[in-house]
């Protein structure tokens, strides 16, 4: 693997303390506490001159990133999250209350990534704020470079989805492979978004996919509204929606579909020892919540009673079985790259954020190369295997 090998070749970038200082408004003690401690960070190899922030600072969210270029810098905001509505009525009169209309679009699900352009190359950042090489790849096959010629200021916003994809593969959209769709655009260095409709008029004209528009709807009628979309979109395997206002002033909120609830718990119910308590515990409580906004029948609480418990146990008992029958839980995924140099590449980007990985050897597909990975699940397979030769749970 001559391209691992290469890796020593690059240079480290120290980050010039006084000129980043300056570039934050902050002193040059200041900074280097901040690089000291570890808040920022550089990323690796060839993008040691992109610095993310590992921790909160400055009001800057975890997974910003700090480009450093020729002592020139600019600031690329991590996605801010978006808060949840639990009961869609109060929740859009209480946020949106000042306005008279909501724009609301899909939240798909998938991944989601920032892309920018550095060196004639576009560049996708995860929110975490590291280069990902395959959606890296994804990002240059799929999106109009020009874009970001002449808006230079601009940061694309997107979710990468489909069922060739090693965070969250999915086969509900129609996608052979894997896709981009634009949900945002927001301006380097101040966050600050574009309204919503002046960012799908530029997707529009660069061919972008962006995430589906289903209406602008008046604060009176958008619970009644949203409520239709999400039971519509549930029965096809959707997430959810996100309820903008449409000049991006006031802070969008989001809403998802019961059936995308249990299909994150039966994800993660299978790891049950990785997933978070927090993670398992707040679909519960969404569905608590629609149940009663909804005023649902004895009979529609059952079905959703069954739907819940299914989506629980049976990954988990899944998981067990596997373990008593001597095998590890793992997840397996596709991958399709045109280049193998970026297989090697995200091989060792898994690898350096601690994943245990196995991939198999590439196929060519068409003008492809195809490869399955398979991640092993570790904590959950040697908690079930403890329980099995008789430890207790603590």
């Amino acid at each position: 693997m001559q391209w691992l090998s290469d890796m020593e070749k690059y240079t480290i970038t120290g980050l010039n303390i006084e000129k980043a200082a300056s570039f934050l408004g902050i002193s040059a003690q200041k900074m280097q506490e901040i690089i000291e401690r570890r808040v920022l960070v550089p990323n690796w190899n060839e993008y040691q001159y992109l610095f993310r922030f590992e921790h909160k600072a400055l009001n800057i969210d975890i997974g910003s990133v700090l480009v450093q270029k020729d002592d020139v810098f600019s600031l690329i905001f991590g996605f801010p999250k978006i808060k949840r509505a639990m009961l869609l009525g109060p929740a859009i009169r209480s946020n949106f209350g000042t306005i008279s209309k909501v724009a609301v679009e899909e939240k798909m699900n998938g991944y989601n990534v920032r892309v920018i352009l550095l060196e004639g190359k576009l560049v996708a950042l995860t929110r975490s704020g590291h280069v990902c090489p395959y959606s890296s790849e994804k990002a240059n096959n799929l999106l109009d470079t020009s874009f970001f010629i002449d808006n230079p200021q601009l940061v694309v916003y997107g979710e990468m989805v489909g069922p060739d994809n090693p965070y969250v593969p999915r086969k509900i959209y129609g996608i052979d492979s894997l896709d981009f769709f634009v949900f945002d655009m927001r301006h380097k260095d101040t966050g600050l978004p574009l309204p919503v409709y002046e960012r799908r008029e530029l997707c529009e004209k660069y061919g972008f996919k962006q995430v589906r528009l289903f209406g602008e709807f008046h604060i009176q009628e958008a619970a009644d509204m949203v409520t239709n979309i999400i039971r519509d979109i549930g029965r096809k395997g959707h997430e959810g929606v996100v309820i903008k206002d449409p000049e991006m002033v006031l802070q969008p909120i989001k809403y998802t579909a019961s059936q995308s609830n249990c299909s994150d718990l039966q994800h993660a119910m299978k790891v049950y020892n990785e997933s978070g308590r927090d993670f398992i515990f707040s679909r519960i409580v969404r569905e608590g919540f629609q149940s009663v906004e909804w005023e649902e029948s004895e009979e529609e609480f059952r079905k959703r009673c069954l739907q819940l418990g299914e989506s629980i146990l049976r990954p988990m008992k899944e998981s067990i079985i596997k373990v008593r029958d001597g095998e590890r839980v793992t997840e397996e995924f596709t991958l399709r790259v045109k280049d193998r140099i970026t297989l090697l590449k995200f091989e060792e980007y898994m690898r350096r954020l601690g994943m245990d990985i196995i991939f198999s050897e590439p196929k060519i597909v068409d003008d492809e190369y195809l490869v399955y990975m398979t991640k092993i699940n570790k904590s959950t397979s040697d908690k079930t295997l403890a329980m099995w030769e008789g430890q207790l749970w603590s």
